[in-house]
Parts: structure tokens; C-alpha cells; sequence
């Protein structure tokens, strides 16, 4: 009898074991927090000079790396895209690195905006922009992305927000004070998760 007890709690201690390892291994987290278009992302962040997690955050939180998805404004694809925006952003990138692989000029079509190589191309030079808008704050960028780059200015001007992490419960607008904080959740854990892969570094 203590023999079989001794097997059994020698067997337990081996799957606590398996279990603690598991559960503390980035191989756990990465199946627990995919990140779906990596190629895409790394080179869209690598061409726009963003963090590739950043964008990653931004995608997860838009549409869970679902490239279909629409919005009920109308906001396409992985980065939830207005297709006015959208194409305003691809003339500016066209102009500022000569790139003839995007969608010609006119109005882009829903297919051509939920190509996620597209989209996400697109979407990283948005980050890009409200980047430099915002002097390098992303916390503002990440605001604007979702509010508006005009409303975002306005709070700042206004002293509303004062555009830091800490504070963002003072975001006036619900929907953009939850969408700042989902995305600065996701981007810290991702940056615990595969912030130690070299593919995932920004230098």
C-alpha cells in the first residue's frame, strides 16, 4: 500500500511539475495569445518604423485577427479601416516611398482594404502618423486611432487629458478610454510574451 501511494504521489508531483512548467513557458502564453499575419505585421512595422506589438495590440483588439470583419460604421479588415481614411493614407505612402504595390488611386474597394497585407499596411502608417502628430506620444496615437486625431488634439489643448497612460480614466469618451486600455493591456503582455524573440524587436 505505500509503495502504490509513494507511485501515485510521485506521479502527481511529475504532472505538477509538467503543468507548472507549461503554464510559465512562453510556448503556454504564444498558444494562449496567437498572433495571427506575423510576416505582415513585422514587415508593415519595419517600413513605418513602429514596435510590430503595437500593431499586433491594435489588431487583436480591432478584430481579434479576423480579416473580414466590418464594423457597423463601415470599418474594414484586421485594422478596422474607414475606406475614405484608408485611401488617403495609401496617396500619402505612395508620395513618401515611391510604392507601387498598393491599390491604385480613386476609392478603394471593401476587397481591396480587407487584404490583410493591405490592411495592415495601411493601418501601421496610420500608427505611423498619429506617432508623429502626437510628438511620439503613443498613448495619444493609440487615443486618436480610435476617437479622432482633431477630438484627441482637443483634450490636450483643453487640458482634458494630459495624453499619459495614468490617466487615461480621463478620457471623456467611454469607447476610446476602454480601446486605450485594451490596447496597452495587450501590448505589455505581448511584450512579456515575445518581447525576447529577435524577430519581434524593433532595433
Amino acid at each position: 500500500m505505500v509503495v502504490v501511494l509513494r507511485k501515485r504521489a510521485v506521479a502527481a508531483l511529475i504532472v505538477l511539475v509538467g503543468v507548472v512548467f507549461l503554464i510559465t513557458s512562453n510556448t503556454f502564453w504564444r498558444w494562449m495569445y496567437p498572433i495571427g499575419y506575423q510576416p505582415e505585421i513585422r514587415q508593415a512595422a519595419a517600413e513605418a518604423g513602429v514596435d510590430p506589438l503595437l500593431v499586433a495590440s491594435v489588431i487583436r483588439v480591432e478584430s481579434q485577427f479576423r480579416s473580414g470583419d466590418v464594423s457597423h460604421a463601415g470599418a474594414i479588415g484586421l485594422m478596422q479601416l474607414m475606406p475614405d481614411t484608408a485611401q488617403w493614407l495609401v496617396d500619402r505612402i505612395r508620395s513618401q516611398t515611391g510604392s507601387s504595390d498598393l491599390p491604385p488611386g480613386g476609392a478603394m474597394s471593401p476587397a481591396e482594404l480587407s487584404d490583410p497585407a493591405v490592411n495592415i499596411r495601411v493601418g501601421t502608417w496610420y500608427i505611423r502618423y498619429l506617432m508623429d502628430r502626437f510628438q511620439g506620444n503613443p498613448v495619444a496615437a493609440i487615443a486618436a486611432y480610435n476617437s479622432g486625431p482633431k477630438r484627441v488634439s482637443q483634450w490636450l489643448a483643453d487640458g482634458t487629458w494630459n495624453g499619459r497612460l495614468s490617466t487615461a480614466s480621463e478620457i471623456p469618451v467611454g469607447e476610446t478610454r476602454h480601446f486605450v486600455g485594451r490596447v496597452f493591456y495587450n501590448y505589455e503582455l505581448y511584450k512579456r510574451i515575445y518581447g525576447t524573440d529577435p524577430a519581434w524587436r524593433t532595433s
